[in-house]
């Protein structure tokens, strides 16, 4: 067998999420598994990096899949984009050492999430980015988004009453203003379910002066969902870029 790794970029505001269900096909994993099946003739089992949520847009999603041949990377890539819809597509493939596992081998992950703070949602970008008609403090969110730096538990940032391991490290968080949108960048070791999302909202309460930013230990260290800020839509996330 032959391990690739697929780096893709998909739009999901249609797809209910990264991961197979047994309720829906509308999946990106079941897609992805299903057109690499038509192409080689058979069942195949692909691994991502992550899950993303149901709306969540990725442009560099990686999934790692076993094939029982050699393939040209090249063509590869360009016949299996043939089989996707338009709003999936696979950017480039990679033959791999076997062992390869897109999520075991990964060593962190960037999200970037968009924001777009002007009165009335900009017509072309109001489907990936959240629409947040306020005036936001940047230094205030910057000063709340270091007490989040470094390996914590981030049991207040999830919505996973059941995670057995909710430490994780984040190595940076940068919020860039440009006019009336904001980008705010995550980079870390891993991320929990609907962590960036929760984080988001927490410091853009903080921007707004809703949230003291110099509470944020007190959050942290309560380990209580409650105490963080709001879930952010997902229409504004995007995985940027995965690490190995």
């Amino acid at each position: 067998m032959r391990t690739y790794k697929l780096t893709i970029s998909y739009d999901g505001s249609r797809f209910q999420g990264w991961q197979r269900q047994s309720t829906t096909d509308n999946t990106i994993q079941f897609i992805l598994e299903r057109s690499i099946g038509k192409l080689v003739g058979y069942r195949v089992h692909v691994d991502g990096s992550g899950r993303t949520d149901a709306g969540v847009h990725a442009r560099g999603q990686v999934a790692s899949v076993q094939l029982g041949r050699l393939y040209d990377t090249q063509e590869f890539r360009e016949s299996l984009n043939r089989y996707l819809p338009e709003d999936i597509r696979v950017i480039k493939v990679e033959l791999m050492k076997n062992g390869f596992h897109a999520r075991k081998s990964a060593k962190g992950k960037k999200y970037e999430y968009y924001i777009d703070c002007r009165e009335k949602p900009d017509v072309f970008s109001r489907r990936y980015c959240y629409h947040y008609p306020e005036k936001l403090d940047i230094q205030a969110m910057r000063e709340a988004a270091s007490y989040l730096i470094g390996a914590r538990n981030f049991t207040s940032f999830t919505d996973d009453k059941d995670c057995s391991d909710p430490v994780r490290q984040i190595t940076n968080i940068k919020i860039l203003s440009s006019g009336e949108k904001v980008r705010i960048t995550y980079y870390g070791s891993g991320f929990l379910y609907h962590m960036v999302r929760i984080l988001t909202g927490t410091l853009l309460e903080v921007g707004t002066g809703k949230r003291d930013p110099a509470m944020l230990p007190v959050v942290i260290a309560a380990e209580d969902r409650r105490l963080a800020g709001f879930l952010a839509p997902a229409r504004g996330l995007f995985l940027r870029k995965v690490y190995y």
